[in-house]
């Protein structure tokens, strides 16, 4: 993939699916609605180039071979990833600008900015061979 013609991406993960616990009916449509919006504008703008609420199931592949099947997502309901928002900005900065502007974060949403890698970090030259090494030492 050539990233040198175009901005960076990265990953809103907004983390958690309790923050809306106790809201009103009428309050958890005016976030939804302002959510909407938010998103809307974003891709309006080119920043926001995909995103999508996660359902609440799912399955957990581990172990060698993938063998290890179990039921998701995590226990931990604070720590489980409800959606994202995949922009293209030019910076962290502007990322982290972006995630503030979240009509969620005055109820306790919680939004995990992160980079999203041009390539994967073992497909460079010789760093598999350096990772493998590092765990072996």
């Amino acid at each position: 993939m050539n990233t040198q013609d175009k901005a960076p991406e990265y990953m809103l993960l907004f983390r958690g699916n309790v923050w809306h616990k106790g809201l009103s009916p009428e309050q958890m449509q005016t976030i939804a609605s302002q959510w909407m919006a938010w998103f809307n504008r974003l891709t309006e703008e080119g920043k926001a180039i995909a995103g999508n609420p996660l359902e609440n199931e799912g399955k957990v592949v581990s172990g060698h071979n993938g063998r290890v099947v179990a039921d998701g997502p995590f226990a931990e309901s604070k720590e489980t990833i409800g959606g994202y928002f995949l922009l293209r900005v030019n910076s962290l900065d502007e990322a982290v600008s972006i995630a503030q502007e979240c009509p969620g974060l005055k109820y306790g949403a919680v939004i995990e900015v992160r980079p999203v890698a041009a390539q994967c970090p073992l497909s460079q030259e010789g760093r598999a061979e350096e990772l493998v090494a590092a765990a072996t030492a």
